[in-house]
């Protein structure tokens, strides 16, 4: 009786051993959940540098396009300050209202704010949503040859070159900035722009505005950005 009793104790034992055995290597195996609390995280986290891929594409299939570069902060994994560059041009042969052909080309620049509001900033994927100001001053260039000589009635040919003009637009952005590799991410955003004041020149509006696209009150643009985190 003794004996089966010891038998008995010792089975329990075991069992009881066995089961905490498991169970210990379940909740070791369990991930531990870290939350990154944006106050304990660095304030300066390091710098972006990254190029649209966009514009490229746009110009080769289109009338126009843009190459643009960016500098972007980050500051504690939510705030971003960023810096965009480009160089917009453009060729469109003919317009249909008034037969003109326009040529124009420029530099602009963009300054501007990045929000992350993900709630883990030292995620490998941020959204954002952010705001930009944005002004180039261009140069255009129009063409008409359906001018009819008043004194001839022979098709005249008119060119007005290097016409000058500016603008200052306002921008709203929403995007998406993905780790791939490494110190490589991508970037999307889409952007909503607001034209807050436009110079034109003496001769008139011009058809392509630099980094803004088509002239006109607003426009909707996209960038897709090969980004190396630095």
């Amino acid at each position: 009786m003794l004996q089966k009793n010891i038998s008995i104790s010792i089975s329990r034992a075991v069992i009881s051993g066995f089961f905490l055995l498991i169970s210990s290597i379940v909740f070791a195996q369990q991930p531990k959940r870290v939350v990154v609390l944006s106050d304990s995280l660095p304030t300066f986290r390091g710098v972006q540098v990254m190029v649209d891929l966009v514009g490229p594409i746009q110009r080769a299939v289109s009338d126009y396009g843009q190459y643009e570069a960016a500098v972007k902060a980050n500051f504690k994994g939510k705030y971003f300050p960023v810096i965009e560059v480009g160089y917009g041009m453009a060729d469109h042969s003919s317009d249909a209202v008034t037969n003109n052909s326009y040529k124009s080309k420029g530099v602009y620049g963009r300054v501007g704010m990045d929000l992350n509001v993900l709630k883990n900033k030292d995620d490998d994927y941020r959204f954002y949503v952010g705001a930009r100001y944005a002004y180039t001053n261009y140069q255009f260039d129009v063409a008409n040859e359906a001018i009819k000589d008043p004194v001839w009635k022979d098709d005249a040919h008119v060119l007005v070159e290097n016409n000058k003009a500016s603008q200052h637009w306002a921008e709203l952005v929403a995007g998406v900035d993905a780790k791939i590799w490494g110190a490589l991410h991508l970037g999307w955003s889409l952007r909503y722009k607001r034209r807050l004041t436009h110079k034109d020149s003496e001769i008139g509006k011009s058809w392509y505005v630099p980094g803004y696209g088509l002239a006109g009150d607003t426009r909707l643009g996209a960038t897709f950005q090969v980004i190396i985190e630095l």
